[in-house]
């Protein structure tokens, strides 16, 4: 897959194209992406996402704090999976929020991104203030030799409510609800930095996960079942979300991993951790006597999931 950071392109062939921010890439915009890539093929033409970065909310709301599901190389990475030729990351802005729908279409979609076919959502609006809809589109297609295919209500509803469903169900610890409107795990992506070393004192030796986008999703504080490829391994674990309250009073949040039958140094390495369940919330116990017993039980408890759901 190509990845092009702007809209200087030198595209030299023709392209099916979707546009969406596709945050999450879940089940509905997954239809959207096997149909554009299906359609490319057949067509003996090029599969093409334009999606914009930051999200437009960020931009042009004051929802600023916006916490997203995926980060925009995580993102990235889903589609090239879903076997996407290029994708086009254009960085939005509020001067690219005021084109003309004309100048959009004439200027990005059909000279730049060479466009043949359009596959879109019934309600998708563009242009300055969103002024523009598909009729519209449909009648560019009619100007500027480019063919517009109409997803049906039925799926853009889909679509439309499933994002927020799954920013809601990742904060109130509904990770079941979450992978199911995902149509996959969960993720979490960052480097393996230094900890304190309390998981060490406790038996239970962690890594600890820095993630440097703040505005990705952290879900609610619990304790969640995992796991990750390391180094060509899958390897299965638990981790903890949360300050640590037994131990540690700074009430800062930290995401601590504890590998099975793994010991391998990984300081400074980037992870992809996958959320397969949650185990409980986060509690404060009496002692270090009790919090060890509850992390023996956590082990338990996952270990059974994990012979049960991914017996090898």
């Amino acid at each position: 897959m190509e990845i092009y950071k702007s809209l200087k392109l030198d595209l030299n062939f023709k392209t099916v194209v979707t546009i969406g921010t596709f945050d999450g890439v879940h089940i509905g915009h997954r239809k959207i992406i096997e149909r554009l890539v299906q359609t490319a093929k057949k067509s003996q033409l090029h599969s093409v996402v334009l999606t914009f970065f930051p999200h437009p909310r960020m931009v042009l709301q004051k929802d600023a704090n916006i916490k997203l599901i995926n980060t925009i190389e995580e993102r990235s990475r889903i589609l090239e999976q879903l076997g996407l030729d290029v994708l086009v990351i254009k960085k939005f802005t509020k001067e690219f929020s005021r084109l003309t729908a004309e100048a959009f279409v004439s200027e990005i979609l059909v000279k730049q991104l060479q466009v043949k076919k359009i596959i879109i959502g019934y309600d998708h609006h563009f242009g300055r203030n969103r002024a523009a809809n598909i009729d519209d589109l449909k009648a560019f297609g009619n100007m500027y030799d480019f063919e517009v295919e109409e997803i049906s209500a039925q799926d853009i509803n889909e679509v439309s409510v499933s994002s927020t469903k799954i920013r809601k169900a990742l904060n109130s610890g509904d990770l079941k609800t979450a992978n199911k409107y995902l149509g996959a795990n969960y993720i979490l992506s960052g480097k393996v930095v230094k900890g304190k070393g309390l998981g060490n004192t406790l038996g239970f030796p962690t890594a600890n996960i820095h993630i440097k986008e703040s505005y990705k999703l952290i879900p609610k504080h619990g304790v969640y079942i995992v796991k990750a490829t390391i180094k060509t391994q899958t390897v299965f674990g638990m981790m903890n979300i949360g300050t640590n309250p037994t131990i540690d009073s700074n009430n800062q949040q930290s995401i601590e991993v504890h590998f099975f039958n793994f010991n391998e140094a990984i300081y400074n390495k980037n992870l992809v951790i996958e959320l397969l369940d949650r185990i409980r919330d986060e509690k404060k116990f009496d002692s270090l006597d009790h919090l060890k017993n509850q992390l023996q039980k956590d082990r338990q408890t996952a270990l059974q999931y994990i012979e049960q759901c991914h017996a090898q």
